[in-house]
Parts: structure tokens; sequence; C-alpha cells
């Protein structure tokens, strides 16, 4: 899968590099911004990493005016794991954090996102385009119905995300049939304030922007947050049905698929 603009490329990760370079951005991105942490973290080697790695497609938004023997080349990464890969393996990433019986249930072809990011320096341009273009690409070439992962808040205090949560809770909760819920175990409400009491303007203002843009395109949570102290972060599980897409959702999908080559890698 190759799509190139004036500089950057994107593609599935081919080589050892550019996995590398992919986690040396997440270190840069969930552990040097963000505080996060994990029994797989390579401090000294600066590599975000863990035992799924291996068995994701990474597909990185590189730009070719960066060093590859640096590890500086890519600039944007999304991890994609394949539903019947999954179930080859036993689990999906997302199984340590929800329950998950009623989407594998649901009996539709299942994509789990994850570890997505784009360096500091190409936020608020094209970057998250292109990544998104790839993703849809990937989405059609392999016939995905039901899109899902962890996305998350920064931080762990849920008393100052009680706006956005609600707001997720009440406004944007999955249908039934796919509805996700947190482990009992780690199972945090966001049921924290009437529905009428929330603040939606405030409640988007505290929304992280990968999250909005879900949203925007249709999409849904699971039921409960999980509150991630390695991470430093309070997850959400999306969810994108592409059979209850919204029309302009719907549209850009169409467009793809009219205009789609056979992906090259």
């Amino acid at each position: 899968m190759i799509a190139e603009e004036p500089h950057l490329i994107l593609r599935l990760a081919v080589e050892e590099a550019d996995l590398l370079a992919a986690q040396r951005l997440r270190y840069a991105v969930f552990v040097e911004e963000l505080g996060g942490d994990g029994p797989m973290v390579d401090h000294a080697g600066r590599f975000e990493r863990d035992d799924f790695d291996p068995y994701f497609d990474h597909l990185v938004l590189i730009d070719p005016r960066r060093s590859v023997a640096a590890l500086d080349h890519v600039i944007g990464v999304y991890r994609l794991l394949p539903g019947d890969r999954a179930a080859a393996i036993g689990r999906f990433y997302s199984d340590g954090e929800y329950d998950l019986t009623r989407l594998k249930q649901c009996g539709r072809r299942l994509l789990e996102l994850g570890r997505s990011c784009v360096h500091r320096d190409y936020r608020g341009g094209t970057a998250m385009f292109h990544l998104w273009n790839g993703l849809a690409e990937y989405v059609l070439s392999r016939g995905i119905e039901v899109l899902f992962g962890v996305a998350s808040f920064h931080g762990t205090d849920i008393a100052a995300l009680r706006q956005p949560l609600a707001y997720l809770h009440h406004f944007h909760l999955a249908p039934e049939e796919i509805r996700v819920r947190v482990l009992p175990e780690h199972f945090q409400t966001m049921d924290l304030m009437p529905r009428d009491a929330v603040d939606r303007r405030a409640a988007m203002v505290a929304t992280p922007a990968l999250i909005k843009a879900y949203l925007r395109l249709g999409g849904y949570v699971g039921e409960g947050a999980f509150v991630d102290r390695a991470f430093n972060t309070t997850d959400v599980c999306l969810l994108m049905d592409t059979a209850r897409m919204s029309q302009k959702h719907r549209g850009f999908y169409a467009r793809k698929q009219a205009g789609r080559k056979e992906p090259a890698a």
C-alpha cells in the first residue's frame, strides 16, 4: 500500500527499520510526552513496544527526507490487527481491558486499531489525513465491517474528565449488539453526571482530537472507562460500524472504493 504526496510516503511496514522507527515514535509520544510506561518499554533504546507488535500490521507514514539509519523516518503510525489473525493467536489487545464477547459473537469482520500517533512536528497538517486514507484502503481491501480499539484521555483524574466521559456515555454509546464493556474488576463508570447537566461544548474541548474524529465519522464508545495508571491514561473503546456510518463517511469510503488500486503490500 503506497500513497505519495510531495514528500510523505504511506505504506505497511516492510522492513525492520520501519517497525523500529514506529516504536521509536511511539516512545516519543506515549512515554516522553504523555508519561506512559509498560513492561516491555525500552527506555535505554527509546522504544515503546509490547508482545502484540509481531502480530499487528503497522501502517507507517514516512518522510523520506529524514534518516532511516537514525530510525527517524516514520512520522506517523497506526497499528492494525484483523479479526482472523486475532482468532489465530487467541486474543485482541483490547481483551486486557474490555469484555469483547458481543463483538466477537456478532459474526462480522473485525479490525482492531491501536497505537495511533503523529510526530509533534507534523500535527495540524496532512499527516492524519494520509493515515486515514491508508486505513480506508486497508478496510476496503479486506472487507472489514467493524473497526474498534482503545483511545485515551491523558491523565487518570476521573473528576477532571467527568464532562467528556459523561458526554460520551449519554450521546455516543454503541448499539447493544456490539457494545463492549470494561472488565468488571477495572470498571470505571462514565455515567458521572446527568445527561441534561452535560456541557457539550466543554466536553468536546476536553476530548482528544482522535476521539472527536471518530465521533464525527459516526463512531461509538463502549460502556465504561479503563484507568491505565501505567500509561497515565484513561481509556475508552471506540467502535465504528461501517454499515451505520454517517452519509458523509460512507461517501468517503465509496470514493476510495471507486478509485482503489490493488495494495502494494
